[in-house]
């Protein structure tokens, strides 16, 4: 019996390899495109608009404190959204917790606040 357990691993350990080589090496053994690209492949396309000057710009570091703060409180509602659908099936420990979340995050939001961290120059 303990050998059938552990041909279960071998296989696995057969197979795990080839998953993850096999969405990379088929498409090159399929394609049927030229292996060389041309010229008009090899130029920058963004929206049918040919690009003028430099592609390369730089942000603004506002822009990347905005998605980061969007991207925090984008999660906390996906915290927030369970807790919300089983609100009443909940004991008061989890309204506790739950309070004690938003506050830290509201914690968190008035730091940056304060810092000026939301504030546009």
């Amino acid at each position: 019996m303990q050998q059938q357990e552990w041909i279960f691993i071998a296989i696995f350990f057969v197979i795990a390899p080839i998953l993850p080589i096999m969405p990379i090496a088929l498409p090159q053994l399929l394609r049927l495109a030229p292996r060389r690209a041309n010229k008009a492949k090899l130029e920058t396309y963004e929206c049918g608009v040919e690009t003028v000057g430099d592609a390369w710009v730089q942000f603004k570091v506002q822009y990347y404190l905005y998605a980061l703060v969007f991207l925090i409180f984008d999660i906390e509602l996906l915290f927030l959204f369970p807790w919300a659908v089983a609100y009443n099936q909940l004991p008061l420990f989890a309204f506790v917790v739950m309070v004690t979340f938003i506050a830290v995050l509201g914690v968190g939001l008035a730091y940056a606040w304060r810092k000026g961290a939301l504030e546009w120059q």
